[in-house]
């Protein structure tokens, strides 16, 4: 099957593409799929070969299609690649004869797509984040990048209302929340569900305890300090806000924060400085070295406002590392309260959170069997393999569909 894969870029630092290069290069590999990737940057994908380059076997290859990228702000950047890879296909089209099987997109990528895989709903994510976008809420400096946020979620929005209500376009949900999500919506009630996975032979308890001792020490954190993760590119959504808040509330226990991803550590200075918290927490940029951050922890904590399905999380629980989901966030489906991990049914409930974290530091027995029965639990039933399977027998059975 030739399949035409459309997303703006591709590395193994963010969630989204990370799961979309763990689909690919398992349709390439074991199921010898033609992989057409139109992408503007490509990063750490096996069986990637250019476009310009001859290849003597097509099958068992992803094959990129370099899409021209342009400076500027992120939501003219979204408009030129909406613009600029249609174009791209189209010459591929007319001039080398060249179409696939299908279009497979996560997220919206293009208005013709076959099967679009959504990964969030921004309809539900920004009537639950109105209120943390308030200006008046923020200091002055941050107002641009909020203003240029808003602006990019109301063009979300009104691509959505356009693509999801479309019903010739197949999605699959990632979690049964999302599906719900299309269903309150956009009415779609023939969603496919496919919860994301992970690498069980990367991520798992084995490989975090080998390098926890090298990886505390290179953070600087003492075996005393309870360290607590949260990982994600846009720390509001992830619930940040509510974690700091709780934290005032722990200062009698010797707990650090680290913060992990490419938002602006500026918009938390003001509430840090009020608190007092500044020595307590760290932010570090995105790596594709996430075991570190996962081997340094004591504990993940992911209080999201809204999270179709929250990657980070099942990678702690597969390592064996205890975690605290919010009810909002699909992967919390996946936890059995109490047991593979903590869930906190609403995620603005600071006070909450805080006992839940108190808890779990002074109960060490109860924190290793949570993280052992997490890691048992993902390590049987939420591979990649399962995961690509189930997307290639949906792709065909859309492909088939179609003619």
């Amino acid at each position: 099957m030739r399949l035409t894969v459309l997303s703006p870029f591709l590395d193994r630092r963010h969630g989204t593409e990370s799961c979309i290069i763990e689909q690919i290069e398992r349709l390439a590999f074991h199921f010898g799929w033609e992989i057409h990737l139109y992408s503007q940057h490509v990063d750490d994908v096996r069986f990637l070969s250019p476009s310009h380059l001859p290849v003597e076997k097509k099958h068992h290859s992803i094959i990129w299609h370099r899409v021209p990228d342009i400076p500027g702000p992120h939501v003219l950047k979204y408009v030129w690649w909406l613009a600029a890879n249609h174009a791209l296909r189209w010459r591929d089209h007319v001039l080398n004869g060249l179409k696939g099987d299908a279009i497979y997109s996560p997220g919206i990528n293009c208005l013709d797509a076959d099967t679009i895989v959504v990964h969030i709903v921004f309809h539900e994510f920004v009537s639950r984040l109105s209120s943390e976008l308030r200006l008046s809420r923020l200091p002055l400096k941050s107002w641009a990048l909020i203003l240029h946020r808003k602006i990019y979620y109301k063009l979300a929005m009104l691509l959505e209302r356009k693509v999801y209500r479309d019903p010739h376009i197949r999605l699959i949900a990632v979690s049964t929340l999302v599906a719900r999500q299309l269903k309150t919506h956009f009415n779609r009630t023939d969603v496919a569900i496919i919860p994301n996975a992970v690498d069980t032979l990367r991520f798992n308890p084995d490989t975090r305890l080998s390098t926890r001792d090298s990886r505390r020490r290179s953070f600087g954190y003492s075996d005393e300090e309870f360290v607590l993760l949260l990982i994600g590119n846009d720390w509001k959504k992830k619930g940040l806000d509510t974690l700091l808040r709780a934290l005032p509330l722990l200062k009698d226990v010797p707990v650090r924060l680290l913060v992990v991803g490419s938002d602006d550590p500026n918009l938390y200075k003001m509430r840090l400085d009020e608190t007092g918290l500044c020595d307590r927490v760290r932010f570090e940029g995105r790596s594709s070295d996430v075991l570190s951050f996962y081997a340094a922890a004591d504990l993940y904590v992911g209080p999201s406002l809204e999270d179709a399905f929250g990657l980070p999380i099942l990678e702690a629980m597969a390592c064996g590392l205890p975690v605290i989901a919010s009810a909002q966030a699909g992967v919390s489906e996946l936890i059995q309260d109490g047991e593979t991990g903590s869930i906190l049914s609403d995620p603005c409930d600071y006070r909450k959170l805080a006992s839940e974290i108190r808890k779990l530091y002074g109960d060490a027995s109860l924190r290793r069997s949570m993280g052992l029965a997490a890691s048992a639990y993902v390590q049987r039933f939420c591979s990649w393999d399962q995961n690509a399977l189930r997307t290639k027998e949906f792709l065909e059975l859309t492909s088939r569909e179609r003619r």
